[in-house]
């Protein structure tokens, strides 16, 4: 038996993958919404109740408004926005934390989609936390950088415009007021004190990111050297499929010691290096940012929620 799923909002970014990536699934059905009534709130809203299972992937007001008119108790929600992730009544859906975070997933009846620099960033940070390695008040910095991807429709129209001008070529500082809407996430998740120092950057390619949390083992509650601490997150990440921990000085093998933020757009896990030495250590997390920034983990949250196995339908290799 198939399960019903509606995706409202399907003609964004994250939409519109989700119903590229299930069109072809067997075990899910599809509800269509006529062209003509998709801005018919009232029709998404009826839709909505007859589903299984509902994506919300609208802007953030329009996605509250959505999920309290959803009324049917059987149906759930997966919220992608920014809306709900930060509410003590729905469940934050990044399954790798924990084996409670991962039981909480699977019973969730409303589910918020984590941001992509948030994935990153609370992937690194919280095993710091949870185990005393980091202080709840360590200060934290984070620099990201991502592809044109994320930034919604006008801004990849403007990318990819070929009369386009020169400084779209360059990577852009962005967030200068340091007010980044997956801050709140970002501290809540990792139940630390202070939300942490976050500078993310947009460059000139479609899809793929890396998020990096700079480290100095002096000022850590448990000093430890980035091989001390690859050595922790291989045994924190060990099982998880969509979450790879690379052998310490993994990069080393690649041209130049270097790792491309776009190295596995296309893919749906999450890779995470350490590097460094005993006094300063870069964790950093790589993932594409439509993947498990997005409707990859979407629908690995989907596969959980409905008891399917968890990597169906997702890319954790690439050719």
């Amino acid at each position: 038996m198939s399960v019903k799923v509606f995706i409202d909002g399907a003609e964004g970014t994250t939409g519109l993958r989700l119903a590229e990536r299930l069109q072809s699934r067997k075990d899910i059905e599809l509800m269509p919404i006529d062209t003509k009534l998709r801005k018919l709130e009232s029709e998404r809203t009826r839709l909505s109740n007859l589903a299984d299972v509902v994506f919300l992937c609208l802007p953030d007001a329009p996605a509250k408004e959505a999920a309290a008119k959803i009324t049917n108790p059987r149906t759930k929600i997966i919220d992608a926005s920014t809306a709900h992730r930060t509410a003590h009544d729905w469940v934050y859906g990044l399954p790798e934390l924990s084996a409670a975070h991962r039981s909480a997933v699977k019973g969730a009846a409303h589910l918020a989609n984590p941001g992509c620099y948030a994935t990153g960033f609370i992937a690194l940070v919280y095993p710091l936390v949870c185990a005393g390695i980091a202080p709840a008040d360590y200060p934290f910095t984070c620099t990201g950088i991502s592809g044109y991807s994320g930034a919604g429709k006008p801004m990849i129209a403007k990318y990819e415009d070929t009369a386009r001008a020169d400084y779209y070529k360059s990577p852009r500082q962005y967030a200068l007021g340091l007010s980044h809407k997956h801050l709140p996430e970002m501290q809540k998740l990792t139940g630390i004190t202070n939300p942490p120092h976050f500078s993310p950057i947009i460059c000139d390619f479609y899809a793929g990111m890396t998020v990096t949390v700079p480290l100095l083992s002096r000022l850590l509650s448990k000093p430890m050297s980035a091989n001390n601490l690859q050595e922790y997150y291989a045994e924190y990440y060990n099982g998880q499929r969509a979450v790879k921990v690379m052998d310490f000085g993994a990069q080393d093998a690649s041209e130049g010691a270097m790792i491309d933020a776009n190295g596995i757009a296309g893919s749906d896990i999450m890779e995470i290096y350490v590097c460094g030495n005993d006094e300063q250590i870069l964790p950093i997390a790589r993932l594409d940012n439509l993947g498990k920034g997005a409707s990859g983990a979407a629908i690995q949250n989907m596969n959980l929620v409905c008891g399917f196995d968890e990597m169906e339908g997702l890319v954790c290799e690439l050719n």
